[in-house]
């Protein structure tokens, strides 16, 4: 018998920050320590997706049903798809400026869930989700001075990135809903993920030459990224999108603040500051609300693999 806790969205999205906070914190270092390219980054964390999804295929089967692969697909060209453009976005323009953007992808996630979902948020929670929402730019503001840039190209790709990010988060939630499993969606990710990379080789333009590290340091940390990406979708299928998305993309950097503090001895901002308080004061909304509520939002598609 399926389990039907209507709660434990919550320990998928904690397992999610827990991921991503870390990777988040440690992902820099191929770029940082060997000039590692963004192309050939991309390229190892799609071999990376294998591994999460390969464990999560061995407890569910794979849907082989249209409207899994549909839903897979757009999942895993959104995701995907965004990324590759998000590495033609910091070539043409600042990371300062473009992040910020991308950040606020969890509107698109809200919107669409409430608009197409119609996705009920009691209105504690709505402050709640405003309040992630504002920490999520404030995490994104940068803490040394930009100076002028000419908007251009960058500014366009960037809008494109956040509304496929956003996107990407209803599809997997619209996948869990037509009774599509958690494997079977992450699965798709992983195909479309590994199909885009010869765009990445040929966006690279060929091999680099890097010492051994790089390769390794990219691949553990990128296994932290897929790893996390798997407990989204289960996250998804289990919350309402219009709750997980941001209070997810609101702690994960909270976390990597909190650990780069620890590491690499750095002090948060003053806006960083904020944003944290923010961060975990609406993610505290949200929570307390979805305890409140006995709607039950498990999707069809949400079977727990280990409790039967």
């Amino acid at each position: 018998m399926t389990v039907r806790n209507n709660r434990s969205w919550i320990v998928y999205a904690g397992l999610l920050v827990l991921f991503w906070g870390v990777w988040g914190a440690t992902s820099s270092q191929p770029v940082e320590r060997y000039g590692y390219p963004d192309e050939m980054i991309y390229i190892i964390w799609a071999f990376t997706m294998l591994v999460p999804a390969a464990v999560a295929l061995r407890r569910q089967r794979f849907d082989r049903r249209p409207v899994a692969a549909v839903y897979g697909l757009l999942a895993g060209l959104t995701g995907a798809g965004g990324q590759l453009v998000l590495f033609q976005a910091l070539a043409d323009g600042p990371a300062y400026l473009i992040f910020p953007i991308v950040s606020l992808s969890p509107v698109i996630t809200v919107l669409m869930a409430v608009v197409l979902l119609r996705e009920r948020i009691v209105p504690l929670a709505v402050v709640g989700v405003f309040t992630a929402l504002v920490a999520i730019l404030l995490l994104s503001i940068p803490s040394g001075d930009g100076g002028d840039v000419d908007t251009g190209s960058w500014l366009v790709l960037a809008v494109l990135i956040c509304a496929a990010w956003g996107a990407q988060a209803f599809f997997m939630r619209k996948a869990a809903l037509a009774g599509v499993n958690d494997a079977t969606t992450f699965g798709w990710m992983t195909i479309t993920g590994l199909a885009l990379v010869p765009v990445a080789y040929l966006m690279m333009g060929g091999m680099p030459s890097a010492p051994w590290q790089a390769p390794v340091i990219t691949a553990g940390t990128q296994v932290l990224n897929a790893v996390g990406a798997l407990f989204l979708v289960m996250a998804l299928s289990r919350g309402k999108a219009a709750v997980v998305a941001p209070i997810t993309n609101a702690l994960a950097p909270v976390l990597t603040v909190v650990l780069s503090l620890a590491i690499y001895q750095t002090v948060p901002s003053v806006w960083s500051s904020i944003g944290i308080v923010l961060a975990l004061a609406g993610s505290t909304l949200m929570v307390y609300t979805d305890e409140k509520r006995d709607e039950n939002v498990v999707a069809p598609g949400a079977a727990d693999p280990v409790v039967r």
